[in-house]
């Protein structure tokens, strides 16, 4: 039953980063958008995100609750050593939420409230998933000291480093990226649909620019990035497979099939986590001296992580099928 918590945990991070991830990366399209064409932006971004908004969070609790219940110490760890970029990413969804609801549903749209929300919205758009990433290079950056003796090493430099830093960035690209390809298929013109792939092939670049600064920095802090994703034949298969299916995407969105692309951009993104995280499996956070939190040693009591399994399973065919019918809905809705 552990292997199935574990199956879930990484299900979850996955799917936050492919919905929740274009989520943000919406708000990071508009925040680079042009004050023309703003307006229209939001428009068809409300249409595509609007009603589901808020459930693609709920992948982000699911993978909270299963490192409180079935990794007790891991999460312990990381809620410690994290906090303060944890926070920033709380606050930043907070944020982002709040201003979502507030200027579309504000009963008084006042111009200076609507641009204070709509500032709002597309910084925290932005912050959110640029700590995100900083989080994630953390855990395998090996910076975390767990016996650190001051805050600074404790606190600050556990995340605040130039590999991290760079994840954090290239997921930005990666959202920006995601969100460009969704939005692709819901424009409801030419003109539009060729702005946002526009959109999508500057934060492709970005994305290549970024995860090239990665390589760099990895190498600056000797981390061994290299060898994990070439040094296997799963993850340079990975690598392989998330290139092939880019020059796909882009072949057929020249041939205006706009709506299939979006399974390719999510393989493509799920193939670059599966590179990164492959190599150093089971251990799901790296930390100074050599030392490594792994996922088969550092869990709950057994009984916990039986209980915690069939929840899991009995949870998902409960909620799984509502969340289908709802994305199904409003698809059908917009037909």
């Amino acid at each position: 039953m552990l292997y199935v918590v574990i199956t879930f945990l990484f299900l979850a991070i996955v799917l936050y980063f492919l919905l929740g991830g274009a989520d943000f990366g919406a708000g990071i399209i508009e925040l680079f958008t042009s004050e023309t064409n703003k307006s229209k932006t939001r428009k068809t971004m409300y249409e595509a995100i609007g009603p589901v908004w808020e459930a693609n969070h709920m992948w982000l609790i699911i993978a909270v609750v299963i490192m409180f219940v079935g990794f007790p110490v891991i999460y312990s760890d990381l809620c410690t050593y994290l906090h303060i970029p944890l926070l920033i990413m709380l606050l930043g969804i907070t944020a982002r939420g709040t201003a979502f609801a507030f200027r579309s549903y504000d009963a008084i749209k006042d111009e200076r409230t609507q641009t204070f929300y709509n500032h709002i919205f597309v910084y925290s758009s932005f912050i959110t998933p640029l700590f995100l990433g900083i989080i994630a290079g953390s855990v395998i950056s090996r910076q975390i000291d767990l016996h650190a003796t001051n805050f600074v090493d404790a606190y600050i430099f556990s995340w605040l480093n130039y590999f991290s830093v760079a994840v954090g960035l290239f997921t930005v690209a990666l959202s920006g990226y995601l969100a460009a390809i969704y939005l692709i298929g819901e424009a409801d013109d030419e003109k539009d649909a060729r702005r946002f792939i526009k959109k999508a092939k500057v934060m492709n670049i970005m994305a290549v620019i970024f995860g090239g600064l990665v390589f760099i920095t990895a190498e600056f802090e000797n981390i061994r990035m290299a060898h994990w994703i070439f040094g296997n034949p799963v993850s340079l298969t990975a690598v392989i497979a998330a290139s092939i299916s880019l020059i796909i995407s882009w072949i057929l969105i020249n041939k205006g099939k706009r709506k299939i692309i979006r399974v390719g951009a999510g393989f493509q993104v799920t193939m670059i986590l599966l590179s990164i995280g492959y190599m150093h499996y089971p251990n799901i956070v790296m930390v100074k001296n050599g030392q490594n939190l792994s996922l088969l040693t550092l869990h709950a009591p057994e009984k916990t992580i039986q209980d915690l399994g069939w929840g899991l399973f009995i949870g998902s065919f409960l909620i799984l099928p509502s969340l289908f019918y709802l994305f199904y809905s409003f698809q059908k809705r917009d037909q």
